[in-house]
């Protein structure tokens, strides 16, 4: 049966086909078409209290509002997608509610703040709990505040288990240095996640990771016991509720660590690695010389080499790879 609960957001990729053809069956159907950045269209119907994104990265939808449920089972996986699957998650994809591990990180692409590796332990009643509560990849929530208040629901659930590894800015460019690349710290990262995460529960029997992970790094830095688990890839991980648990965790500290240094400094810290963010680094350079960046940014990233080419040497060119 499904539960029932109705989710308050939804999120499910689509094509370009059926991203056009949901935006002309919302134009017959009287919706209200909005502007927002970054989407190939948003809409929404004001009496069925509901709001739909088609973001341009993807391409991929969110739903939110009280209508979520109603516009998922109703419109949007009978007449776009074709298929069936809001509220029977648990028949389609048990391995979802199985004991497992979930892990994901935040940062990683951002020139200024940390590095946040964060993973987190379901079983089928906490895995029901998160998608009860609205635990989601954190990429598709754009508030600060509901990503604090579903942390916080993570953390608290009974019998969850989480652990989170910041990574400051001025011990993550020493570990890179030591390091010499991302994917093995990252992966090094992880492994320190999954040891602590089993120090709780012993008996997890698999850990689920994004496809850019690299299984074989990160076995490599896990203990005996560490070693006998089952390290899974693949694509769209965020859509499992272990390692959507894992992503609002790691956003949370994220977003916490950049508020915080924006106290500090009297400055907004941006994400990313734009003109904006290349400004602000400059700004501060100008202010505090280039050593504020060791404390504040990634300096591996070529940002701190064009802002301050004298203090940071400017990265290796990317080689192309050629199959042989």
């Amino acid at each position: 049966m499904p539960p029932s609960s109705a989710p308050v957001s939804h999120t499910a990729p689509l094509s370009r086909e059926q991203a056009s053809r949901l935006r002309d069956l919302l134009a017959a159907r009287g919706w209200e078409f909005i502007e927002k950045p970054y989407v190939i269209f948003a809409a929404e119907k004001k009496p069925e209290k509901v709001n739909v994104s088609v973001y341009e990265k993807g391409p991929k939808i969110l739903v939110q509002g009280k209508g979520t449920s109603e516009f998922v089972r109703f419109i949007l996986e009978p007449e776009i997608l074709g298929q069936v699957e809001l509220g029977y998650e648990e028949e389609l994809h048990p391995e979802m509610f199985s004991p497992h591990l979930g892990i994901d990180e935040s940062g990683k692409g951002d020139f200024f703040g940390p590095l946040v590796v964060a993973g987190a332990y379901v079983d089928p009643a906490i895995a029901r709990a998160y998608r009860e509560a609205g635990v989601q990849d954190s990429k598709a929530i754009g508030s600060d505040t509901r990503i604090r208040a579903l942390a916080r629901v993570v953390r608290e659930t009974p019998g969850a288990a989480c652990e989170v590894l910041v990574f400051e800015p001025a011990h993550y460019n020493a570990l890179h240095a030591k390091f010499k690349n991302l994917n093995r710290l990252l992966a090094w990262g992880h492994g320190r996640v999954i040891e602590a995460l089993l120090e709780r529960k012993p008996a997890c029997p698999r850990v689920l990771a994004d496809q850019f992970a690299d299984p074989a790094l990160m076995r490599r830095g896990l203990s005996e016991r560490g070693k006998r688990i089952e390290l899974q890839t693949r694509t769209k991980a965020e859509s499992d509720p272990a390692v959507a648990a894992a992503s609002i965790l790691a956003r949370e500290s994220f977003i916490d660590w950049m508020a915080a240094a924006g106290e500090r400094t009297g400055k907004k810290f941006l994400r990313g690695a734009s003109k904006e963010v290349k400004q602000l680094g400059a700004d501060l350079v100008m202010e505090s010389g280039p050593q504020i960046l060791n404390h504040v940014a990634k300096t591996h990233f070529r940002t701190a080499h064009e802002i301050a080419p004298d203090a940071f040497a400017a990265p290796p060119e990317r080689t192309a790879w050629i199959r042989r």
